[in-house]
């Protein structure tokens, strides 16, 4: 168990607990900082506190940082499609139906899994033992690129540019019926869905949510769309077109229960800077087989 002391001087008074702590150790991600006052392993003056908790002149802060956990997943023989690797980052264009981590009832066959097989012991362990190097994820039925970083300091530099909205990212989406204006912009926040807890939904309490998009072409039953993400959140796409009446082909959660065709979107396009030297960098992949084949009908 790593600790650490921290008091509190005139110039840091006032501050919130969690913003101080993320300031005084850059190593920590503001979501493990969260997790570790959650836990109680961040203390303020030896009382279990709230991370919004404001701090006073001459407080006193105990982080403790627990020993990392043996991890239970196994690495697993998965082919990748790695689009870009060096020593700090990985870029995987993830297959359509690969789960990005373990978890409900999901043990093997996911990108963590692949992960750990292909990079060994080189990733990040900020976000727990179950999501190594993962600093976003896309759902199982989203294809496309995906950003893992092999260490703690690129996870945190990571983590920053999608907090600070200085990463793009761009995605291909297929929608139900003709979208009548060339592009647009829907400003909808998003929450955890009230009746049913498994999905998400416009909520006037929710997380702000700010989805771009413009039309590449017109079907006659279908719009195939360019959107890009102004913020991230989970399943922001899929809720914000079904919430215009033009929900994501294939989409059985927000779209046609009925619907037997694949989903169709896709992360194609990606740009931000390299977390530790700074280099701008721009990625895109083609588009999708699926994509193709719904076309061509």
């Amino acid at each position: 168990m790593e600790k650490t002391n921290l008091k509190i001087s005139e110039e840091n008074k006032n501050e919130r607990l969690d913003k101080f702590v993320l300031s005084s150790i850059p190593s920590l991600s503001r979501t493990r900082i969260q997790n570790l006052i959650e836990e109680g392993n961040i203390l303020l003056n030896g009382e279990k506190v709230k991370s919004g908790c404001k701090l006073r002149v001459n407080d006193k802060i105990e982080v403790s940082i627990p020993e990392p956990r043996g991890i239970d997943v196994k690495p697993e023989k998965i082919p990748l499609d790695v689009v870009l690797e060096d020593k700090d980052i990985i870029v995987i264009n993830k297959a359509h139906g690969m789960v990005t981590h373990p978890g409900s009832g999901v043990e093997t066959g996911t990108l963590v899994n692949a992960l750990l097989h292909h990079c060994k012991k080189s990733l990040s362990g900020i976000n727990g033992v179950l999501r190594p190097g993962i600093v976003h994820r896309l759902d199982k039925e989203t294809s496309g690129l995906i950003i893992v970083c092999k260490n703690d300091e690129s996870h945190v530099q990571m983590a920053k540019q999608f907090h600070d909205r200085t990463l793009e990212k761009y995605y291909y989406a297929i929608v139900c019926g003709q979208v009548k204006f060339t592009q647009g912009k829907i400003n909808k926040p998003i929450g955890r869905d009230k009746n049913h807890r498994h999905k998400m939904g416009i909520e006037q309490d929710g997380k702000e949510a700010i989805t771009h998009w413009k039309i590449i072409k017109i079907f006659d039953d279908y719009t195939f769309l360019e959107c890009r993400l102004e913020t991230g959140r989970t399943h922001q796409i899929r809720v914000h077109m079904a919430s215009i009446g033009h929900p994501i082909v294939g989409d059985k959660t927000y779209g046609k229960k009925k619907e037997t065709s694949p989903m169709m979107l896709h992360s194609y396009k990606i740009k931000f800077s390299h977390p530790i030297t700074n280099e701008k960098i721009e990625l895109e992949t083609d588009i999708p087989k699926r994509f193709n084949t719904l076309i061509s009908k």
